[in-house]
């Protein structure tokens, strides 16, 4: 059997099934660039007929990608398949995804019908699809609370009908992963032309086993897996593309291996969390913020000595620079002395014991323990000197203006000014400090927190810059949140600069 596992990508339109992430055609076709490039096999790309929108959507995601399979939904219709096949006219390759439920729920209750009369129902759709492409995909919907008898007799009829690949959803994520498993194998084991298909699963994570029944499904014989980026989908989502790619990559005893380029999962995962307005919860496997950081001084002192004794992935294969060793009050000495040798500091034995009942005192008072505050504990506040300070700035900005930044920097104690022009008064500011400052850095994070409450709150900020491969943090706190985003986006550049002279930082 074939050891490629093919990656079916469902955000844009399972995922995007959820409600308040709905994307215009713009968006959709710049998720769909980023997920050519991560690799994925097929997209599917909408359901044409349900509106306009959809519609328009695959037609202008045919035209923009070329390598993947570009997929459209239907349901077991005539007019559904024609309108499907239209909106592929551009496709270099496209699939029509059509299917029909076979659990005694969905026959019963919902299609009001029988298991013979969706039998005939899903040949046919499948022979009128194969009309218009070659490429067509049948859905089992509700295929876990199916028979497997009868499930078995409706695979067998649509391979023979023309299908190229049989979808075996757990629609309710009802399966347990044991179950899942041995639906596929009774399916690759009693349907005499399996071989003719490939059989696909779509999972989704209702009890928290989407994943789990996914791989189940792979060991078992499924060669494609229908997943969204960050397992976003109807009511609690659907198998995560990025859980299911590593492990297949982690576990070298499946022989199994997939077409995606791991190092873009990470930065696929920002841009559909933020496009979608839907952020990663923080113990997200492989993409969450914490899942490659360490605040137990048990764990530290372990990753610090050899990442392996508590990462299995390398955060470098995922897209993440580096792991995180996060000082709170379960931090251990070898954490500490992480810290501050990253900042320039090193101390002797019996000074870093002093230095390290401090900071469990501090760490006790404080939720976050920053730079500062480490170079403050060691008496080095004078070692972090801000070369860069801010001046001046003033912002104009309203309704029906461009917004518009000027701001006068010292640097070592020449002034320099800029004027730019922005989305808003944050960028516009940005874009100033960036026109002066001789640093090419990319923002990769930026967060707002309000530290009291009311309308003369002070704003904290906190930046994430990457520059040449290494990132830095910087915050900044003022009742101006522009003049804290600024503070913040400045007090990253110094720490970059830190080591370097101030005429080399200037343009």
């Amino acid at each position: 059997m074939d050891n490629r596992v093919y990656i079916f990508d469902t955000t844009l339109r399972d995922g995007e099934q959820v409600p308040g992430c709905q994307l215009n055609t713009i968006e959709k076709i710049e998720v769909a660039r980023v997920l050519e490039q991560l690799g994925v096999d097929v997209i599917e790309a909408g359901f044409p007929i349900s509106s306009p929108g959809d519609f328009k959507s695959v037609v202008e995601i045919s035209k923009a990608v070329t390598w993947p399979t570009i997929c459209a939904l239907t349901r077991a219709v005539e007019k559904d398949i024609e309108v499907a096949a239209e909106s592929l006219k551009f496709a270099k390759r496209g699939r029509i995804h059509t299917g029909i439920g076979t659990s005694p729920y969905h026959i019963v209750s919902k299609l009001n019908s029988n298991p013979e009369e969706i039998l005939d129902r899903a040949i046919r759709a499948v022979k009128y699809a194969k009309r218009f492409v070659e490429d067509v995909e049948f859905y089992a919907e509700d295929a876990g609370r199916s028979d497997n008898v009868y499930l078995a007799r409706v695979v067998e009829a649509v391979i023979k009908a023309g299908a190229t690949v049989v979808n075996i959803p757990d629609t309710t994520g009802y399966c347990l992963p044991s179950d899942f498993g041995e639906k596929i194998k009774f399916l690759m084991e009693n349907v005499p032309n399996i071989h003719k298909a490939i059989i696909s699963t779509h999972c989704h994570n209702d009890l928290g086993m989407a994943t789990a029944n996914t791989v189940a499904g792979v060991m078992n014989g499924a060669r494609q897996v229908e997943v969204t980026i960050n397992g976003i989908g109807e009511r609690a989502g659907n198998t995560s593309l990025e859980e299911v790619v590593m492990i297949l990559r982690s576990h070298k005893e499946l022989d199994l291996h997939t077409n995606i380029n791991t190092k873009n999962i990470y930065k696929t995962s920002k841009l559909v969390s933020s496009l979608m307005n839907m952020p990663v919860q923080p113990n997200k496997a492989i993409v969450g913020r914490n899942a490659f950081a360490h605040s137990s001084g048990i764990h530290q002192d372990g990753v610090l000595k050899n990442r392996e004794n508590y990462e299995i992935i390398d955060p470098v294969e995922v897209g993440i620079n580096e792991s995180s060793i996060v000082l709170t009050a379960r931090s251990g000495r070898a954490a500490l002395n992480h810290h501050l040798e990253m900042l320039g500091v090193k101390l002797e034995k019996e000074k870093l014991d002093e230095v390290y009942q401090e900071f469990l005192l501090m760490a006790d008072k404080k939720k976050d323990i920053k730079e500062d505050d480490l170079l403050v504990l060691v008496g080095e506040r004078g070692y972090h000197e801000r070369r860069i300070k801010l001046d001046f700035l003033q912002v104009v900005t309203g309704k029906n203006l461009v917004p518009m930044a000027t701001l006068r920097l010292d640097i070592a104690g020449e002034k320099f000014t800029a004027t730019e022009f922005g989305n808003g008064p944050v960028d516009a500011a940005i874009k100033a400090v960036k026109s002066i400052i001789h640093r090419k850095v990319t923002l990769q994070e930026f967060l707002i927190q309000a530290i009291n409450k009311g309308s003369d709150d002070v704003g904290k900020v906190h930046m994430q810059v990457d520059f040449d491969g290494n990132i830095f943090n910087g915050f900044g706190a003022n009742t101006d949140i522009i003049t804290a985003s600024v503070e913040a986006f400045i007090d990253a550049i110094n720490k970059i600069g830190n080591s370097e002279k101030a005429s080399d930082v200037k343009k």
